[in-house]
C-alpha cells in the first residue's frame, strides 16, 4: 500500500515556474503567412512579351519615329566666333535620331576645325535640340609675322591669326636665334615662359606694357609706355617681381630703366 506521498499513477507534474501570462483584452490572433504564387509558364510567355514589345517600342520612339528628331543645334559661349560659325563647323547630322548623334565625334570635329576654341561641352536637350556650350581661347601676347598677328594663349599655344592686333594685348620678340636656350629648352617653353611674366603682372602695370621680349630663358624685357623699360630676368619669383615693380613704378615715376631681376636687391636709372 502505498503511502500519502506517493504519487498516484497517471497524475501530471504540474510545471516549475510561474504560468504562462495570457494578452490582455482577449485571444491572440495570428494572421496566416502571406504566400506569393509564382506565375505560371502562360504568365512568364505574356510578361516577356510585353516586355519586348515595350522595348521595341520605346526603340522605335527614339530611332525610328520623328518625335526625337535633330532639328535644331544652338551654340553659346562665344566671344571672337559667332555661333553660326560653331553650328557650321559641328556639322551635326539634322534629321537624324538626337539618340543617335554622337556627342564626343561632334566635339572632337570642332576642336580640330577651330583652333580658338578650347573646350566644347555638347548635351542633347529633348526632343530636338544639340547644344554647344564653349570655351574660347584668349591672347596673352602676340606674335607679329608678315604683317599679320599669331594670337598665343596662357598655355603658350598659337591658335589664330588675325590681321589687326587686340587691344591690351602686348606684342611678344622671340630674339633667341643665337641663344643656348632656344636649344636647351626649345620655343615652346620659352613661349611659356614669356606667358607666365605677362600673367603675373598686376593688371594696373599690364596695360601700360607694350613688348615683351625674350633673348634667352633668363633674359625677359618688359618695354613700358613713355619708353620705360623693366629688366624682368627669368619668370621665377613671378608674384614677388610684381609687387616690387608695381611700387617702383609709383615711388619713382620719372625713372627710365628697372632692373627686379633679383628682387631683393631691385635697381633704378634713368630720369
Amino acid at each position: 500500500m502505498a503511502g500519502p506521498t506517493t504519487a498516484r499513477r497517471g497524475a501530471k507534474k504540474s510545471p516549475s515556474g510561474p504560468p504562462p501570462s495570457r494578452p490582455s483584452g482577449g485571444r491572440r490572433f495570428r494572421l496566416p503567412p502571406l504566400r506569393l504564387s509564382r506565375p505560371g509558364r502562360r504568365g512568364v510567355i505574356i510578361i516577356a512579351v510585353l516586355a519586348v514589345l515595350l522595348g521595341g517600342f520605346g526603340a522605335w520612339v527614339l530611332y525610328g519615329s520623328d518625335w526625337l528628331r535633330l532639328e535644331r543645334v544652338r551654340a553659346g559661349g562665344t566671344e571672337v566666333l559667332t555661333p553660326a560659325e560653331v553650328v557650321a563647323a559641328a556639322a551635326a547630322p539634322l534629321n537624324a535620331p538626337l539618340a543617335s548623334v554622337d556627342t564626343d565625334a561632334v566635339q572632337r570635329r570642332l576642336l580640330a576645325k577651330l583652333p580658338r576654341l578650347k573646350s566644347v561641352e555638347v548635351t542633347r536637350s529633348w526632343p530636338h535640340t544639340l547644344g554647344l556650350e564653349v570655351t574660347e581661347r584668349k591672347p596673352e601676347l602676340l606674335l607679329q609675322t608678315n604683317g599679320k598677328f599669331e594670337e598665343v594663349d596662357n598655355e603658350g599655344i598659337r591658335f589664330a591669326t588675325v590681321t589687326r592686333a587686340p587691344k591690351g594685348v602686348p606684342l611678344l620678340r622671340m630674339t633667341v636665334s643665337d641663344s643656348p636656350s632656344l636649344r636647351r629648352f626649345g620655343t615652346g617653353r620659352l613661349l611659356r615662359a614669356a606667358v607666365t611674366v605677362a600673367e603675373d603682372l598686376p593688371a594696373a602695370v599690364r596695360k601700360d606694357i607694350r613688348t615683351v621680349q625674350v633673348r634667352s630663358y633668363d633674359s625677359v624685357t618688359l618695354e613700358l609706355a613713355g619708353g620705360r623699360t623693366v629688366m624682368w630676368g627669368s619668370r621665377e619669383q613671378g608674384a614677388e617681381k610684381a609687387k616690387v615693380l608695381a611700387g617702383l613704378l609709383k615711388a619713382a615715376r620719372d625713372a627710365r630703366h628697372f632692373d627686379i631681376s633679383v628682387p631683393s636687391a631691385p635697381a633704378v636709372s634713368g630720369s
